[in-house]
């Protein structure tokens, strides 16, 4: 009866232990986009003819062109993406990536807006993201390689994204 119980019990601890997680190291975020935040979207909508946006509870807006039908990414996910990102009011992006293979990114790794945002996506999803700047860049001027400023701090960004794989 000893050695059933035994087996019993090794068998339980082998099957909890094979079904752990193995943590990467992220957190997800828990801020929220002030109400000015979202006063000044919400501004910039009606201004520019845009009323199919969706306000994520953390003050993101967005809208999901394509919901995609393979994988769903996590914060520890590595995502393989094309996106263009532009500033509000701006009609070039002050950054794109667009290649059929695609750019792979650790998602914990990226700014706030879009790690809330990404895994409501499936790979071969896109999404466009409405970003204030607490969940993007914050009070912090953005620069390239070069020196050259690509983002003022407190900017309002626009982000293009196609989820082409998750790994």
């Amino acid at each position: 009866m000893k050695i059933r119980s035994l087996f019993i019990i090794a068998s339980f601890i082998f099957l909890f232990a094979s079904c752990t997680k193995v943590e990467c190291g992220f957190n997800d975020p828990q801020i929220t986009s002030s109400s000015s935040e979202i006063a000044y979207m919400q501004s910039y909508f009606a201004a520019n003819g845009i009323n199919d946006v969706t306000l994520h509870p953390s003050g993101i807006y967005y809208k999901i062109n394509n919901p995609g039908t393979g994988a769903q990414p996590n914060l520890c996910s590595t995502i393989v993406v094309n996106y263009s990102a532009y500033r509000f009011g701006y009609g070039n992006p002050f950054n794109s990536y667009t290649d059929p293979a695609g750019i792979p990114f650790v998602l914990g790794n990226l700014i706030v807006g879009v790690k809330k945002i990404m895994p409501l996506l499936k790979a071969g999803g896109a999404v466009t993201m409405y970003i204030p700047p607490s969940m993007a860049y914050g009070n912090e001027d953005q620069y390239d390689q070069n020196g050259n400023l690509l983002l003022p701090a407190n900017s309002y960004i626009k982000f293009d994204m196609s989820l082409i794989a998750v790994q």
